[in-house]
């Protein structure tokens, strides 16, 4: 997906457990025809982690005839992370990666260097119509490793460890998390996993990162006497372990990880931690130089103006 900035809403959460840093109320855009909640980065706070952008997209019911389409457009310096709740995503790049996206599935594409790619919905589900709900997130790379080769990794639903319990379901996307590691390759440390609660369920978000958040994506949770309704993002201090109760039915994302050397530049969909390479990446877009996706006639201009 692209970004572009835009005002952050005004806080209206109560914030008293000494744990909690920040709480942020994502702001809506509309990109093409359905919505999105952008939780990162905020004005109070760029990254968690490496967690430098997180897009919340739907719920959107596309009628028959209609769908996604996100032409091709340039990425350097980060990786992004699809996660899909409901529908699907064909996903091309210029890397020749053609990955139709499925619920509870994890797909890491690490642009590096620099990659082009489009995202769109599938033929099937276009002239049927599909309900749609997911997240995108980029991981911004460390400094040594912003411009490795592009690279594609896909890992189905069925690949990734769950753990499961009483009233309470964990699915590790990528890092380690209830005792499970998943499989996919990183080239920094941090962690994702989907958790869903039922009413009166309770669930431990560790102290051992240095760096963690919670994004609600739906329900109400209880966190030491404070409840907190989604969408929103739930940025902790390090220290003691987190107890998350449910108060009724719940999904939210666990994420975060140890905290890069520095910030990092955003300029629409560059990330670097060199403003003279996002120069150079907006030019190499402007002038045809990154690779075409192949099936694809489309692209994304390059903004007029810079942020």
């Amino acid at each position: 997906m692209t970004w572009l900035p835009s005002n952050d809403p005004i806080l209206g959460d109560a914030q008293s457990c000494e744990a909690l840093e920040l709480v942020v109320v994502p702001r809506t855009r509309d990109i093409g025809n359905f919505p999105v909640r952008r939780a990162l980065p905020h004005g109070k706070r760029q990254m968690v982690g490496p967690f430098i952008f997180f897009d919340h997209f739907g719920p959107v019911q596309f009628i028959a005839g209609q769908g996604m389409d996100i032409k091709p457009h340039p990425h350097i310096g980060l990786s992004t992370v699809t996660y899909l709740f409901d529908g699907k995503i064909t996903h091309r790049d210029s890397e020749g990666n053609v990955q139709e996206i499925q619920p509870g599935a994890m797909n890491l594409m690490t642009a590096g260097r620099g990659i082009t790619h489009s995202e769109r919905t599938p033929d099937v589900e276009r002239r049927v119509g599909q309900k749609m709900l997911g997240l995108q997130s980029w991981i911004a790379l460390p400094e040594g490793r912003e411009e490795i080769d592009p690279s594609f990794q896909h890992f189905g639903a069925e690949a990734l460890p769950l753990v499961s319990d009483a009233g309470l379901s964990a699915r590790v996307i990528a890092g380690t998390a209830f005792g499970k590691t998943a499989k996919v390759g990183m080239v920094s440390d941090w962690f994702y996993v989907e958790v869903t609660l039922a009413a009166g369920t309770s669930a431990p978000l560790d102290a051992d990162h240095e760096e963690r958040a919670i994004y609600l994506v739906d329900g109400e949770i209880d966190i030491a006497g404070d409840r907190f309704e989604g969408p929103r993002l739930l940025v902790f201090r390090p220290g003691d372990p987190i107890k998350v109760t449910a108060v009724r039915a719940t999904r939210m994302m666990f994420l975060g990880g140890t905290a890069l050397g520095g910030p990092r530049y955003i300029w629409w969909n560059f990330v670097s931690s060199s403003k003279e390479r996002i120069e150079q990446a907006k030019e190499d877009w402007k002038n045809a130089r990154f690779g075409a996706v192949p099936d694809e006639s489309e692209f994304i201009p390059l903004p007029d103006k810079s942020y």
